[in-house]
């Protein structure tokens, strides 16, 4: 008798929280919400951010409020969201390095993969293969054979190790099978400057980084490593057409929130992010920075986690081969 008082007290202890998961769903947002941005204001990952947060607002009903959280290459506020309350109302926007490389370089107080509900994929911004105007290579085959026959003479710029111009240089060494010295900047913005001096001869930078420098002649672009040409870039080959085929990397950038999160809010949220991105004047302004939107079909919670999964396991390998680690 006492075990089966037992059993009927846990079914309805669960149908009651059921309800209440239910109800509380139901009326979210009933407030503003946040996305924590765990870098400094102005920044790529905040410009995706505030016209993310402008597309959704409508969806949502109410206001979608940006809060920077800098430090740690993003980790600090990446953790304020996976120590959060699971409610809906603290979302975690990162990117590539903040939920796929920091958790192979740092000794991270989350996990990635179990602290955090994954929502959707947003938007991704691949890299472009440029050098320096002095480099006599005029595609990407003949740049790889100038690399291969002077590596002692050239040098890539990166914004520091870990980074995504770091790690990107060392999967197109393993990939090209070629060999140079990698020359660490406080960004991509002073390594761009030595770039177009002449002081280094390649870098792999994204898109909407160096495209203004490519469109102004100062440094030439050789290839973009996606599968498909930038919309406002076309002239641009992809690696597939240069020479280079498979050698795709890009700064994507996604959504998540506490786990435990009730899947009738992470739906709520992913419903609104897809209205966004379906709105003719936020994709128009997501494409004129340069960046890509998924397919309907890739923007939803289990796309995302499906994908960072699988980023997880292709890049964390290479960057323990080489030795990244930082404290």
């Amino acid at each position: 008798m006492a075990m089966k008082n037992i059993r009927v007290a846990a079914i309805a202890l669960a149908a009651l929280f059921t309800s209440v998961t239910v109800g509380v769903a139901q009326n979210y947002p009933s407030r503003p919400v946040t996305i924590v941005v765990p870098f400094a204001a102005g920044g790529p990952t905040d410009v995706v951010a505030r016209i993310l947060a402008e597309g959704m607002r409508p969806s949502l009903g109410q206001q979608v409020l940006i809060e920077n959280v800098t430090g740690a290459a993003g980790s600090i506020g990446v953790g304020r969201v996976a120590r959060a309350a699971p409610d809906g109302y603290t979302i975690s926007i990162g990117h590539w390095s903040t939920h796929v490389i920091n958790g192979a370089i740092y000794s991270l107080p989350y996990n990635l993969l179990t602290d955090l509900a994954p929502v959707s994929l947003l938007v991704s911004n691949p890299q472009l293969i440029v050098a320096n105007n002095k480099v006599p290579a005029t595609d990407l085959k003949s740049l790889v054979e100038w690399i291969k026959a002077n590596p002692d003479k050239v040098s890539a710029g990166t914004a520091g190790a870990g980074s995504a111009s770091h790690i990107g240089g060392i999967y197109f060494q393993n990939f090209s099978h070629t060999s140079f010295l990698f020359v660490p900047y406080r960004g991509t913005g002073p390594a761009m400057q030595d770039l177009i001096g002449g002081q280094i001869q390649i870098m792999l930078d994204q898109s909407s980084n160096s495209l203004p420098q490519v469109r102004n002649k100062q440094v030439r672009a050789f290839a973009v490593t996606s599968k498909t040409r930038l919309a406002v870039a076309p002239d641009i080959p992809t690696v597939d057409e240069a020479g280079l085929p498979g050698f795709y990397i890009s700064v994507w950038h996604g959504l998540w929130v506490p786990k435990d999160t009730p899947k009738p809010i992470i739906e709520k949220l992913a419903t609104a992010v897809r209205a966004a991105l379906a709105d003719p004047a936020t994709r128009k302004r997501f494409i004129d920075l340069g960046q890509e939107i998924p397919p309907v079909d890739q923007q939803n919670p289990a796309a995302l986690g499906a994908f960072q999964k699988a980023e997880i396991d292709k890049w964390w390998p290479l960057i323990k081969a080489a030795h990244i680690k930082l404290d």
